[in-house]
C-alpha cells in the first residue's frame, strides 16, 4: 500500500495545524514554566524520614515565611513525589537566610535529608534565557544555510518550516505539562532539530535523486515516490530511537525527566513532520515550476 502524500496534503496541514494551535494557545494562557536556571533563585530537594504532602507542608511554609519572606505562598513551589521527596523553589535567599529555613524546615516538618540545594542568580538566568535563545536562532540558520547550498532555498524553506512546526509542539507540551524549562530542555530541543532535520534530507535527497533519473513525470508523483521509498526506513529509525528514550524515561530518574519528555514528543512530531509536512510544503513552493528545473542544484 502507498501512501498519497500531495493527494492528501491538506489533512496533514490541517492536523498540524490544530497542534501547532494547541501549542500556541498553551503557551499564551497557560505559560512556560521557567525553571531555576533561568529564573534565578534556590532550589531544595529534601527527603522527609516520615511520608508528608502538601496539605501537612504548607501550613508549616506559611509559618517560616513570616520571618522569611522568600518562602511566602505566592513566591515558592513546591512538589511533593514518592510520598516523601519534596522539592522547593524559592526567589533568591542569602546563605544566612537560607540556613535559618534549613533549620526551621526540620524543627517543624522534622528529620530530612538534603538530596540538593542549588543557587542561581537572577542576571545569570536572564545570561542564559537569552543565550538559549541565541543558541536556537544559530541554530536555525546554519541549517537553511547548509540546506541551501545542498539543495535550494526552497528546500530549506519547507525544512525549517517543518522545524519551527516541531520545537513549537515540543515547548508546548512541555507547557501543558507543567515541566519546568531549564537548560537540558534547551539541548533536548537542539537534539530535536537536529533529529529532525536528518530524516528530512534523507526524503529530500530520495526526492532530488527521482527529479534527476527523471523515472517520473510530475512532481507529485517524484514526492509521493520518495516518500514511499525512505518511508520504512523512516519508520523504523524513529521506532527504536523512540524505545531507547521510552526505557531512559521510566528507569532514568525525575533529573531526566523534562529532557526525555521532550525528546519524545520531539522525535515523534519529527517523524510525522518530515513525512508529511515538509515533502508536501516543497510541492506548494515548486509546483508551478517546470520539473526538469527543480532539485537540480
Amino acid at each position: 500500500m502507498k501512501i498519497k502524500i500531495i493527494e492528501n496534503r491538506k489533512k496533514f496541514f490541517t492536523f498540524s495545524t490544530i497542534l501547532v494551535v494547541i501549542a500556541l494557545a498553551t503557551l499564551m494562557f497557560k505559560g512556560i514554566n521557567y525553571g531555576l536556571d533561568f529564573t534565578g533563585g534556590n532550589l531544595f530537594q529534601v527527603r522527609f524520614e516520615k511520608s508528608i504532602g502538601l496539605k501537612e507542608l504548607n501550613p508549616i511554609l506559611d509559618e517560616i515565611a513570616k520571618r522569611i519572606p522568600q518562602l511566602d505562598n505566592n513566591s515558592r513551589k513546591v512538589q511533593v513525589s514518592d510520598g516523601n521527596v519534596v522539592i522547593i523553589r524559592t526567589p533568591e535567599m542569602s546563605e544566612n537566610v537560607k540556613k535559618n529555613f534549613m533549620k526551621e524546615l526540620k524543627e517543624k516538618g522534622g528529620e530530612y535529608d538534603l538530596l540538593r540545594s542549588d543557587k542561581v542568580g537572577a542576571s545569570i538566568g536572564e545570561e542564559l534565557k537569552s543565550t538559549a535563545i541565541i543558541a536556537l536562532l544559530v541554530g536555525l540558520l546554519l541549517i537553511v544555510g547548509y540546506i541551501t547550498i545542498r539543495f535550494e532555498f526552497k528546500f530549506a524553506l519547507a525544512a525549517v518550516i517543518a522545524l519551527f512546526h516541531d520545537v513549537i509542539i515540543a515547548v508546548g507540551g512541555i507547557a501543558l505539562l507543567g515541566y519546568e524549562v531549564n537548560t537540558p530542555f534547551i539541548a533536548a530541543v537542539l537534539t530535536i532539530l537536529g533529529y529532525s532535520i536528518n530524516d528530512t534530507i534523507v526524503l529530500f535527497d530520495r526526492i532530488r535523486e527521482v527529479l534527476r533519473k527523471k523515472k517520473v513525470s510530475t512532481l507529485s508523483e517524484a514526492i509521493d515516490l520518495s516518500v514511499n521509498q525512505t518511508l520504512t526506513r523512516s519508520i523504523n529509525t524513529s521506532f527504536t530511537t523512540f524505545l531507547a528514550i521510552l526505557a531512559i524515561l521510566i528507569f532514568g530518574g525525575a533529573s531526566l525527566k523534562v529532557f526525555i519528555t521532550t525528546l519524545l514528543i520531539g522525535v515523534l512530531v519529527g517523524t510525522y513532520s518530515s513525512i508529511f509536512l515538509a515533502s508536501p510544503l516543497i510541492y506548494l513552493l515548486d509546483k508551478d515550476e517546470k520539473l526538469e528545473d527543480i532539485g537540480h542544484n
